[in-house]
């Protein structure tokens, strides 16, 4: 029989499990933010898959800091969207 391969689910859920005491010495706040961090990783499997020669947890790190910038610039979307609303309402208020 060959060799079963471990998939890259299954790597993230052993690393986040690695560092469960770490999780346990968090405040609740930050082991939600910590469960969310891995869960952005997961959402990168296929581009995980492909960067074989990084470590996986380098490659799980680089996951996780991809999600949370996408997640930024949309935040900032939103923050320029909204501060031109404001001020489209403010033009019209004093025009």
């Amino acid at each position: 029989m060959g060799r079963t391969l471990v998939t890259v689910n299954q790597i993230i859920l052993q690393e986040q499990s690695e560092f469960s005491n770490f999780r346990r010495t968090l405040r609740r706040q930050d082991q939600l933010a910590f469960d969310e961090l891995f869960a952005g990783a997961r959402k990168h499997t296929a581009a995980i898959t492909m960067a074989a020669y990084a470590l996986p947890f380098e490659a799980i790190l680089l996951a996780m800091l991809v999600e949370e910038h996408a997640n930024n610039q949309l935040l900032r979307q939103n923050v320029a969207e909204l501060r031109a609303l404001v001020e489209q309402l403010l033009a019209m208020r004093d025009g």
